[in-house]
């Protein structure tokens, strides 16, 4: 049986909603139902239901030592829970290394709401790469909390080591630092990131209206994109020290798609407050100040509102099949078509039509490593 062995860093919201899609799409797939949710219902062969879960990691005192199927439902995780008919006694949650996972404002927040670090040692890098070797995992699934700089480091060592692909979902930049690809690359590991776009988030939505502005001959001045929700990645953010690299990604992904980005001043991307009630219910407004045809003034206003983890999901069920291939294939180093269709922060930028096109070619064409790569400067984007 086709399968592909992933382990997962960080039993959250994002996790949870992965799981559940894995086994509500092998369902569908079982019964021959109508496919609804993905952009590929296969990908070289390979479905939602082909991806295998050998092993998780996280630190919280809810989900060490219990079985993935309970821990994902474990608070503070709180998505809508949308498919639970499977269980994992094979899989028991192991505990981390909390490095800069957890900061310390979560001490301040209900139980209900904020990680509590489990009573046990942190795992070392030789535990950790014990446990990936010893699962047979092919690929890491990076979900740790945002500005985990040092722990998000610690795992891609493991997988260096290990010979375990990463796919960093995080806006900690691994795959699009030059020097981390480079290690990728050497050694013969593929790998994608980084910063998970949503399927149909506020990220993708705001590059799809501002590139259309652009192309059609409007001149954009300023433009604001305002988040809040009620998960733990938006109490998590309540530290603003946190967000340098989010605000980095969120803000490079909109103004690649402009031949000429705006000053800094005139571009406001980032989250805007953590509302409880709310729970993985986020909401975006964002808005595009322009000038049309004789220099009139022309706006665009939005508002988004989506169940924010199973709407990454839908990124990440892709991400996970073509890395599967390209570790068929023997490709190594960074993937530069689906980290650019499915990742905020690539280690290139393109249109998102020529990033679809690239990830199509590469599932059906079996491209040679490398063959995408730009020679434009990193970050600028490629028509």
């Amino acid at each position: 049986m086709k399968e592909i062995k992933i382990a997962i860093a960080g039993v959250g919201n994002c996790t949870s909603s992965l799981v559940q899609g894995i086994h509500y799409y092998r369902e569908v797939f079982s019964n021959g139902d109508e496919v609804v949710g993905l952009a590929h219902s296969t990908v070289g062969g390979y479905a939602p239901g082909d991806i295998k879960i050998v092993a998780a990691i996280d630190v919280d005192v809810r989900k060490v030592g219990k079985p993935l199927h309970e821990a994902i439902f474990a608070a503070p995780n709180n998505t809508t829970v949308f498919y639970d008919k499977f269980k994992y006694d094979d899989v028991t949650v192991a505990m981390g290394n909390t490095l800069d996972g957890v900061p310390p404002h979560m001490a301040e927040f209900p139980e209900h709401q904020a990680f509590r670090v489990a009573d046990a040692p942190s795992a070392t890098q030789v535990d950790i790469e014990k446990l990936l070797r010893d699962s047979g995992a092919e690929i890491l699934m990076n979900y740790l909390p945002v500005g985990s700089q040092k722990a998000t480091e610690f795992y891609a060592e493991c997988c260096l080591n290990t010979g375990v692909s990463l796919i960093n979902c995080i806006p900690v930049f691994i795959v699009s630092d030059p020097a981390w690809a480079k290690r990728f690359t050497d050694a013969g590991i593929p790998c994608i990131g980084d910063d998970i776009k949503a399927q149909v988030g506020a990220t993708i939505t705001h590059r799809v209206l501002a590139r259309m502005m652009h192309d059609r001959g409007a001149k954009i001045d300023h433009t604001y994109q305002l988040n809040w929700a009620g998960n733990t990645d938006f109490l998590n953010m309540l530290e603003r020290s946190r967000l340098k690299c989010k605000k980095i990604s969120k803000t490079e992904a909109v103004q690649s798609q402009l031949d000429v980005p705006l000053p800094a001043d005139d571009v406001h991307i980032g989250p805007a407050e953590f509302v409880p009630w709310q729970k993985d219910n986020k909401v975006c407004a964002l808005r595009i100040e322009a000038r049309g045809f004789g220099g009139i003034p022309l706006h665009i206003e939005a508002r988004l509102s989506v169940e924010d983890s199973p709407n990454s999901a839908g990124e990440t069920i892709d991400a996970i099949r073509v890395c599967k291939l390209a570790r068929n294939r023997g490709l190594a180093g960074p993937q530069l078509g689906i980290s650019a269709y499915t990742m905020k922060h690539p280690p290139h930028q393109f249109t998102d039509d020529r990033a679809r096109q690239m990830l199509e070619k590469f599932i059906t064409e079996s491209p040679a490593a490398g063959e995408y790569a730009p020679a434009s400067p990193k970050q600028a984007v490629i028509k």
